[in-house]
């Protein structure tokens, strides 16, 4: 590798520990609907207001040891996890997508995957912010595709069947079922996603999703009595960063495996 390829993993990486950051405060407020901005970071336990150099993504955590410096009660290893994973995926997608504004768009994704993926495994809700915001992140990357590089207008529509081609099936279902066979926050989470990977990648992820959600949750039913239901959200997740990442591979060896 180059030594600006070097520079750009390490920038992403740290980037990606800030972001992380800042996930992890969107995780914990927002299911309690507390402000993300106005109410200073502050220890679980004893309300200790964090100073600067507490906050350092993932380093403070382990010069810390994993205790609050003040009350010296654990601090949950969900913090330095979340800015790991979060720091992980931007490199690896810089690695993958190569030095390009797509790669930033799903950057951001990734992201907001990560973050619903958590507050929806816990609440079994996936806040409209967090699809909104990805809809709007496929929405400018058309737009930067269109009018930026020049391509041709015809390039929006597998983007626009992308938009509609599971989460109109999957909204069908949860009209039938009344909500009881997948929840609404999937529904739009597959259209906004949609929008983004087109009607080939969000049909990969889908199916990509609910392989990986049935064996991963059998194996908690199993072995940690896991309840029937299960959220969704953090399966699709897996399926969309996966087809971000190795999408136009895993379609290509499909297609050629068939044939076409």
């Amino acid at each position: 590798m180059q030594l600006m390829d070097w520079i750009v993993y390490i920038f992403a990486f740290l980037f990606g520990l800030v972001i992380g950051s800042f996930l992890n405060v969107v995780i914990f407020r927002l299911p309690k609907g507390e402000s993300l901005s106005a109410k200073r970071s502050h220890c679980m336990s004893c309300g200790y207001q964090l100073r600067w150099f507490d906050l350092i993504p993932l380093f403070s955590w382990l010069a810390l040891r994993g205790h609050c410096r003040k009350c010296h009660e654990k601090i949950s290893v969900q913090y330095p996890l979340i800015e790991a994973a979060n720091a992980i995926l931007y490199v690896a997608i810089f690695a993958v997508r190569g030095i390009a504004i797509e790669s930033i768009v799903y950057c951001f994704t990734a992201s907001a995957l990560l973050a619903l993926s958590v507050i929806d495994f816990r609440t079994y809700i996936i806040p409209i912010g967090f699809n909104i915001f990805i809809l709007v992140l496929a929405a400018l990357r058309l737009c930067y595709r269109i009018f930026v590089e020049g391509d041709a207008v015809s390039t929006v529509v597998p983007y626009l069947i992308g938009m509609l081609a599971v989460s109109v099936p999957l909204g069908i279902l949860w009209f039938l079922s009344k909500g009881r066979a997948i929840g609404g926050g999937d529904v739009k989470l597959m259209g906004a996603a949609g929008l983004l990977l087109g009607w080939k990648g969000i049909i990969a992820a889908f199916v990509i999703g609910c392989i990986v959600g049935s064996v991963v949750h059998l194996c908690r039913m199993r072995l940690a009595n896991a309840p029937r239901r299960l959220a969704m959200g953090p399966y699709l997740a897996v399926g969309i960063i996966t087809v971000i990442l190795v999408g136009e591979q895993l379609i290509g060896w499909y297609t050629e495996l068939l044939g076409f």
